[in-house]
């Protein structure tokens, strides 16, 4: 079964992390002010600070880091960092092919592409519905990442559909349990949990960090009209607004009709380093 199976690594810890009075403040102020210019109930947001100055002692802070939200293709960092993991132990052998579908993944945000790497992943594929027994089998491979991060420690969160930029059909509209009462769901605080560990090059090795990294680097320096542009669009229109000079981004947006979502990590020019989720 390890054969197949995404498996936690024997030397693998979680980070130690602790709340931040200072960061709690900042943080709900700021989400306060949004709030309030911007006409959103308290439920509809979810915002989680982790400071990565000291890779010992994580400070964090948060605002409804534990409610589930569907977060569309924030998922995507998951499946990217779980394909890692296979990668680093020899499960998957990376080909030109996957490295074009994780690379579109992440810096295009393709949905195709992440249906053909969940495909990989967990060794299902996409078709007609299937009878229950039947079903039953391939739901319990198609759950093979929700598994890997349980084993983590990750909790609260569900991690095993594909995104579709219409509608799934078939056996994914099972697996959703039609009413998509099984549909993605990721909490600010499991999310930016994972961006910290890619960060601090503790989830795979040096080599794989970088490559995930270089993925999701983005240049806010480069205007765009789009604002579904994962550069300028979302945390990097923050550090424009802002007029913060030098510094760096890294990020996975997620958006649909109704919500917008950033999981991003900055690195300032004065030494701070931080993931924000919101």
């Amino acid at each position: 079964r390890d054969k197949i199976e995404i498996v936690k690594p024997k030397d693998y810890s979680a980070p130690v992390m602790e709340r931040s009075a200072k960061l709690q403040a900042i943080l709900s102020s700021a989400v306060s002010d949004v709030m309030t210019a911007h006409k959103i109930m308290p439920e509809e947001i979810g915002a989680t600070l982790i400071d990565l100055r000291d890779p010992n002692r994580l400070q964090t802070a948060e605002v409804n880091g534990e409610k589930r939200l569907y977060t569309a293709s924030v998922v995507k960092m998951f499946y990217m960092a779980a394909l890692e993991r296979q990668l680093e132990d020899g499960k998957v052998v990376m080909t030109k092919e996957l490295e074009r579908g994780l690379h579109d993944m992440i810096v295009d945000s393709s949905n195709e592409a992440t249906q053909y790497i969940l495909d990989v992943l967990t060794d299902t594929s996409s078709g007609g519905e299937l009878p229950p027994k039947e079903f039953e089998k391939w739901q319990y491979k198609r759950n093979r990442v929700n598994r890997f991060f349980a084993s983590l420690g990750y909790q609260n969160i569900n991690v095993n559909q594909k995104t579709f930029c219409e509608d799934a059909y078939g056996i994914e509209q099972q697996s959703r349990a039609y009413k998509g009462q099984n549909r993605n769901m990721l909490t600010t605080n499991a999310t930016a949990r994972l961006l910290a560990e890619i960060a601090l090059r503790r989830f795979v090795n040096e080599k794989r960090s970088e490559a995930m990294l270089s993925l999701m680097s983005r240049d806010w320096s480069k205007p765009s009209n789009d604002p579904d542009n994962q550069a300028v669009g979302f945390t990097g229109k923050a550090l424009i607004d802002n007029n913060i000079t030098g510094a760096k981004l890294w990020s996975k947006a997620g958006w649909t009709s109704k919500s917008r979502h950033d999981a991003a990590y900055v690195e300032l020019p004065d030494g701070r380093a931080f993931t924000l989720v919101v």
